[in-house]
């Protein structure tokens, strides 16, 4: 019914890791998701003085300064998951309890169907 899946997220390049160390100076890396980003700082983290997780809005989410990278992954897993369990509000015309906007029943499948037609 559907042409195919649709991706839950997006990446851009955007999230900007930025390793600092007091005698080699700045390095910036382009990361496409969080998880390439922390993986940058886990590979980096002991051989320089401070590394930064730079959001797309260029906010800075993570500083080692602050924060070991361990528990800040461990908090933004746990956002991510708990932020996915939010299911957007669909009211049922056949008022059936495992019906959402993202997995219709088998009655609003079918007219969503008979719509298009």
């Amino acid at each position: 019914m559907t042409g195919g899946l649709e991706p839950t997220e997006e990446y851009d390049g955007s999230i900007t890791v930025r390793l600092l160390d007091d005698t080699a100076g700045t390095k910036e890396h382009s990361c496409r998701s969080y998880e390439d980003a922390i993986a940058v700082v886990k590979a980096n983290q002991h051989d320089v003085t401070v590394a930064k997780i730079v959001a797309r809005d260029g906010s800075v989410v993570f500083t080692s300064a602050d924060m070991d990278i361990g528990d800040w992954e461990s908090i933004w897993r746990q956002e991510k998951r708990r932020q996915s369990v939010h299911v957007e509000e669909y009211d049922c015309p056949y008022d059936s309890i495992s019906c959402f906007a993202d997995d219709l029943c088998v009655q609003c499948k079918i007219d969503r169907v008979q719509d298009q037609y």
